[in-house]
C-alpha cells in the first residue's frame, strides 16, 4: 500500500465516486465504503495504515457520518477526519474538518492533505 492511504464513505455512489478519483488523482490510495457500518468495518481491520477519513454527514445505514467521526476519532486519535455535507455544520468532533458543500476540490486535498 503506499504511505497514504484514504477511507471514503458516502451513499451516493456518483459523489463517493467523484471523491475517490479526485484523491486517486494526487497519488493517494483510496478505500470505498457506502454506509457507516462497512467503514468502521474497515476501520477496525486496517485503522493503524489509515491516514485519513472523509465522511458525508448523512449516510444510508444505522450510523451517521457524525457517529463515524466520533468512533474514529476514539479508536484513532491521530487520524485526519473531514466531514462534508450539503447542511449546516453539525457537531463536529475535536480535531475533525467540516467542508460544507459544495466545495472547491483544492479545499478538499487541502483537508485531506493537513
Amino acid at each position: 500500500m503506499s504511505n497514504f492511504v484514504a477511507l471514503i464513505v458516502d451513499d451516493d455512489p456518483l459523489q463517493r465516486e467523484c471523491l475517490a478519483d479526485l484523491l486517486r488523482s494526487e497519488g493517494l490510495e483510496v478505500v470505498e465504503c457506502a454506509n457507516g457500518e462497512v467503514a468502521e468495518l474497515v476501520l477496525a481491520s486496517t485503522g493503524a495504515e489509515l491516514r485519513a477519513l472523509v465522511t458525508d454527514v448523512e449516510l444510508g445505514g444505522e450510523m451517521s457520518g457524525v457517529e463515524l467521526a466520533q468512533y474514529a476519532k476514539r479508536r484513532f486519535p491521530g487520524l485526519n477526519v473531514v466531514m462534508i455535507s450539503g447542511q449546516g455544520p453539525p457537531y463536529i468532533p475535536q480535531d475533525t474538518r467540516f467542508l460544507m458543500k459544495p466545495y472547491q476540490p483544492q479545499q478538499l486535498l487541502e483537508a485531506v492533505l493537513k
